[in-house]
């Protein structure tokens, strides 16, 4: 794991925390299972449901326990990672030690897009009493993409570039609701999902 500082202007802070996992191939690793699992392939659903003209993707959805799974060996690589950039993100924001023994990861997605498809509207991770336990959102882009596919943060006027292995933390209220811009060519590959409190 590898600190990485965005270029924010003046618009800080905000609370995005971002890192390179390493190694870089196990965003490879996961972008293989997503292709091998077709029988797992579903179309993309949000808070509103199944809904093409919200959020237009093809996604896997696992939970947890399915980390320990055979064949799952780059989940469990995956998430030691992301464990180590969590740590690094409490270090930073000191008050979150209050709370961090009482989180844990719930249910998460490998997404992909394909030309002309993203998540088309403006959206936050906590929206709802059946999302209230979310305290983070977490996201790592599989791969580069170099035509459209950004994540746009519209509150800070914020635009990520999909970058293989970069990965971050924010917080799930609505400070950070985002969306994602329409990709232009080739394919965009993330892992996402939430860190909760129980």
């Amino acid at each position: 794991m590898k600190k990485i500082t965005l270029d924010l202007g003046n618009k800080t802070p905000n609370f995005i925390g971002s890192w390179c996992i390493e190694p870089i191939l196990i965003c490879d690793d996961l972008i293989s299972y997503f292709e091998l699992n077709i029988a797992k392939q579903k179309s993309g659903y949000s808070g509103s449901g199944l809904n093409p003209e919200i959020k237009d993707s093809v996604d896997i959805t696992m939970n947890p326990k399915d980390i320990i799974l055979p064949g799952h060996e780059a989940f469990k690589k995956y998430f030691d990672q992301l464990f180590e950039c969590y740590k690094n993100y409490v270090e930073e924001w000191t008050f979150l030690n209050k709370i961090s023994e009482k989180l844990e990861i719930g249910s998460f997605n490998l997404q992909r897009y394909k030309p002309g498809q993203h998540f088309k509207e403006i959206h936050t991770e906590r929206s709802s009493l059946a999302t209230l336990h979310r305290i983070f959102a977490f996201m790592t882009y599989l791969n580069d993409v170099e035509e459209g596919g950004s994540t746009y943060f519209s509150h800070y006027d914020l635009e990520i570039q999909p970058q293989r292995g970069l990965t971050l933390i924010w917080p799930a209220e609505w400070t950070h609701a985002h969306k994602g811009n329409i990709l232009k060519e080739g394919s965009k590959y993330i892992i996402t999902g939430w860190i909760n409190i129980f």
